[in-house]
Formats: structure tokens, C-alpha cells, sequence
């Protein structure tokens, strides 16, 4: 079955990772994102540890906020940044702030968590997904979810420091497995 939905392209690969993500875990709470670098990212939530932010992101999802936004902040060996329809770091959806939600979940490779400003309680759209570990986040930044498949996507997002913006990958759509089924 795999070999023929190679044949027919990213959005059968797509179609595939999400029913296999929505098979070993809760559907609702795993977010699928077909990225430009390639293939699926399967992301587990955490709507216990955030469940504010789980609820923004999924919000956002289910109206196509993310479809086509860029990775507009790439840095190796850190994170990749993204949710920002602007483009430019300084956007986002328009809905207003979360206060933050922070836990004792470690910054590690995989670990998604949400952008904000220098004030704690000012996350709205914005996210980053860790390619290493970052101890200085820890406790600092509201954790929400993790990559359980497809981290090798990530790891091929174009590093965007020094900006280059021809050079940008992007989100090309971003769905809960619950509602591909």
C-alpha cells in the first residue's frame, strides 16, 4: 500500500501519516503538517500541559491560518520558527494573547513550543519546533507539543540566519487527524 501511494504524491503521504498518527494516538490531538521540505510532521498536543495554546492551535487549523505561512526564523542547531502570516516575525492572528502556560517539560529535539515576546503572557499564533536541546527555554516558554514522526522534515527546513528570504520553507497545510478522517 505504501509503494502506491508514493506513486500518488505528497498528499497521499499525507493522507497516510495522519491515519497512522490518529491510529496510535488521539486523533484530536495530533496535528499533521505537510511541510515544503518534503513530507508529513506528525505532532503530538499536550492539551493537558497547555491547554489554552492546544486550543488556539487547533482553532487556528481548523480555519487554514497555517496553510502556505513560512518558516521565517530558522536558526541551526535551535529551532525553526513559524505562524506568522506576515511573514516577518511580527505577526499574528489577530485574536488577542494567551497567558503563558509553562511546565517542567524540558526544551529538547522535537519539543514544540510557542513564540512570544519578552512578556511571558504574550503568545498568540507563533511556534517553534527544537532541532536540539535548549536548557535556557526551559520554564520560560510554554511547551504544547512534540514531533513524534517526520523530525527528518524539519531537519531540511533552509536555515534563515542570515535572512534570506528566497530561501524560505513553509507550511503547506497544517491538519488535526481527526478531521482527515
Amino acid at each position: 500500500m505504501r509503494a502506491r501511494l508514493a506513486r500518488l504524491g505528497l498528499a497521499a503521504t499525507f493522507c497516510l501519516a495522519a491515519a497512522e498518527a490518529g491510529a496510535a494516538a488521539d486523533p484530536e490531538n495530533t496535528l499533521v503538517l505537510e511541510l515544503s521540505t518534503g513530507g508529513p510532521v506528525v505532532i503530538e498536543m499536550f492539551p493537558d500541559l497547555a491547554p489554552r495554546h492546544v486550543a488556539r492551535i487547533k482553532e487556528l487549523v481548523r480555519e487554514g491560518f497555517y496553510d502556505g505561512i513560512v518558516f521565517h526564523r530558522v536558526i541551526e542547531g535551535f529551532m525553526a520558527q513559524t505562524g506568522d502570516p506576515t511573514g516577518t516575525g511580527r505577526g499574528g492572528s489577530g485574536r488577542g494573547t494567551l497567558p503563558a502556560e509553562f511546565s517542567k517539560v524540558p526544551f529538547e529535539r522535537g519539543v514544540v513550543g510557542m513564540a512570544r515576546t519578552p512578556d511571558p503572557n504574550s503568545a498568540d499564533s507563533q511556534f517553534f519546533i527544537m532541532f536540539a536541546r535548549a536548557p535556557h527555554l526551559d520554564g520560560q516558554y510554554t511547551v504544547w507539543g512534540r514531533v513524534v514522526r517526520g523530525m527528518e522534515y524539519v531537519d531540511r527546513i533552509a536555515r534563515t540566519e542570515p535572512r534570506r528570504p528566497e530561501k524560505l520553507d513553509r507550511m503547506i497545510r497544517v491538519r488535526l487527524a481527526s478531521d482527515l478522517r
